[in-house]
């Protein structure tokens, strides 16, 4: 079962139904990995033809490790989608990455752990060895950057996604560590949702949205749940304007 798709988007922390879609069909698919987060919903926006998926589901029961990252990959690419932005909560190691910027990653280092991490894991499945050495689709980064700039919303250029375990945030160690690793960013979503992405030869990029500094980073003697969504919520506002530029493009 195939849909003419110009775009899918998978919705993090704080997307969990897109805004403006119209003309909607929920589509519950079966996939060979069990079932995905949710309904994807395919919907009218900007004059084009996109599907949702909210990663945690429509009302956040899946924590990030629990997400079924392979059901939620071959679903949208068994109902026709070729590329997919995924949208990510993130926080900032780097001084410019502060709450409420909007990032687009080139690169990602996955701390994660005991993740389906491959289609390949299915026995009688071909091993295949993808390159890896951009995570994300270049072409499909440059057309995001480009939206943004039509759109008048300034994103930032490159950096590297620290994916870890979750759902707890992490200690100031593993950050400085992080920073000592080369990371920009620490989100608990982006593996192996880029990688899955790769196997299924889709292109794929990541818009990650700051929800506040990572531990040790910014002022705060504490991150606060509240101030987290409050700049989710800001930062968020700004996808469908992006978005809505990518596919007039």
């Amino acid at each position: 079962m195939t849909h003419s798709i110009d775009l899918a988007v998978i919705g993090g922390s704080g997307l969990y139904q897109f805004p403006g879609l119209e003309n909607t069909s929920r589509h519950s698919v079966d996939t060979p990995y069990g079932p995905a987060s949710g309904d994807v919903v395919m919907g009218d926006f900007a004059g084009r033809r996109i599907a949702f998926l909210a990663r945690h589901g429509e009302s956040h029961t899946l924590p990030p490790h629990r997400v079924n990252y392979r059901a939620n990959m071959w679903a949208l690419h068994h109902l026709g989608a070729r590329r997919v932005i995924g949208i990510n909560a993130v926080g900032g190691i780097r001084d410019d990455m502060g709450p409420r910027a909007i990032v687009v990653p080139d690169q990602i280092i996955d701390y994660t752990h005991g993740r389906y991490t491959s289609f390949c894991d299915v026995e009688g499945v071909e091993v295949k060895h993808i390159d890896f050495s951009e995570p994300y689709t270049a072409s499909l980064r440059q057309a995001l950057l480009a939206a943004a700039q039509k759109a008048g919303i300034e994103v930032i250029d490159g950096g590297c996604y620290g994916a870890t375990q979750g759902p707890r945030l992490e200690t100031r160690a593993e950050i400085a560590r992080m920073k000592r690793d080369g990371c920009d960013l620490v989100g608990m979503t982006g593996m192996p949702e880029a990688a899955l992405a790769r196997e299924l030869e889709l292109d794929y990029a990541c818009l990650a949205l700051v929800a506040n500094f990572a531990a040790g980073c910014g002022d705060e003697a504490e991150i606060s749940i509240e101030e987290i969504f409050a700049h989710l919520a800001a930062a968020t506002a700004e996808v469908p304007p992006i978005l809505a530029r990518l596919l007039k493009s």
